[in-house]
């Protein structure tokens, strides 16, 4: 890799890395679930103008935005509202790994090698050990919200697996549309009209950054730069730059909204990303044995390839 795309792919980990800072910005100036929505209306438009006519089926596009739009980013937010630390949040999110290869195993078939297997129980001891320390520090009710942002993540990854669009950033774009009108009626069942409109109201300078930060510097600035990356080299050299997206966002939160880091959240976030490499990069079984299909130009789309194509992209 040439060292501005290894530095391209550095600064695209730092953009989602330090999301989950902006997003608790983002969390004082609205309510979640209308937050969420904001995104992803930002996100869309005007950029459905600029990306082109979709290129898989509106039923993976739906599929993908109820899923990854409204349940995981709904949850996540809702966490983070609830008092789930953005650092934190950064860190858990990525057991998503482990959920999108046990879904894999169950919906398409797919065993897990013993590499993948051990990598999913280091993992899953990562985050048992965040939620001893958490448990000590704050809400478990919220942290359990984030790990089923995870959950419904990894449920969106084996979805657009099986929808392997050609085209990643347009594809974002337009999932991007799917969210907005369920999470806006969910804000008025839930938040109340009146708290969005006081919301809406009150909006200046640093809530309309942190929405455009969110939209477009995460989803389309993001987005677009790791499927650059991933059409010039293989996904097995893009992918590990993904785990260093909870580093840069324990980093920014500690540094920017004061977040404490224990030496027990540390020995938890080396338990994740070790055992999150392990399933990600781990080579899958041969494909005779698993009977899956393949995308594109003869790439293989295993579960270390849909957790590439959509690790990162977190609060993003």
């Amino acid at each position: 890799m040439r060292p501005a795309h290894l530095l391209l792919a550095v600064l695209v980990a730092a953009v989602w890395g330090v999301n989950f800072t902006v997003v608790e910005v983002g969390l004082g100036h609205f309510p979640p679930l209308l937050f969420s929505a904001l995104r992803f209306l930002a996100a869309a438009v005007p950029a459905v103008l600029l990306v082109g006519r979709p290129k898989v089926p509106w039923k993976w596009i739906v599929a993908v935005g109820l899923v990854l739009g409204v349940a995981k980013f709904g949850l996540l937010f809702v966490g983070m509202s609830a008092g789930m630390p953005a650092g934190l949040s950064s860190l858990v999110l990525q057991i998503q790994a482990v959920f999108t290869a046990l879904i894999a195993c169950a919906v398409l078939g797919e065993r897990p090698t013993r590499t993948r297997a051990l990598g999913m129980a280091v993992a899953l001891g990562g985050v048992a050990l965040a939620a001893v320390d958490e448990g000590t520090a704050g809400p478990l009710g919220a942290f359990a919200l984030v790990v089923a942002a995870a959950a419904c993540w990894g449920v969106s990854n084996v979805l657009t697996r099986r929808a392997a669009p050609p085209d990643p950033l347009n594809f974002m774009v337009w999932v991007s549309t799917v969210p907005v009108l369920p999470l806006l009626g969910l804000s008025l069942l839930t938040e109340g009209p009146s708290r969005d409109l006081a919301a809406l109201r009150a909006l200046d300078r640093q809530g309309a950054g942190v929405v455009l930060y969110v939209a477009w510097v995460t989803t389309v600035f993001g987005f677009g730069a790791w499927g650059w990356l991933l059409r010039r080299h293989p996904a097995s050299t893009v992918a590990p730059f993904s785990l260093l997206v909870p580093v840069f966002g324990m980093s920014s939160a500690a540094l920017f909204l004061g977040e404490p880091v224990s030496p027990l959240r540390w020995c938890a976030a080396a338990l994740l990303v070790g055992g999150v490499a392990l399933t990600s990069l781990a080579p899958p079984r041969a494909r005779a044995a698993t009977g899956a299909v393949e995308a594109g130009a003869g790439e293989p789309v295993g579960v270390a390839g849909a957790t590439v194509r959509m690790t990162g992209e977190a609060a993003r």
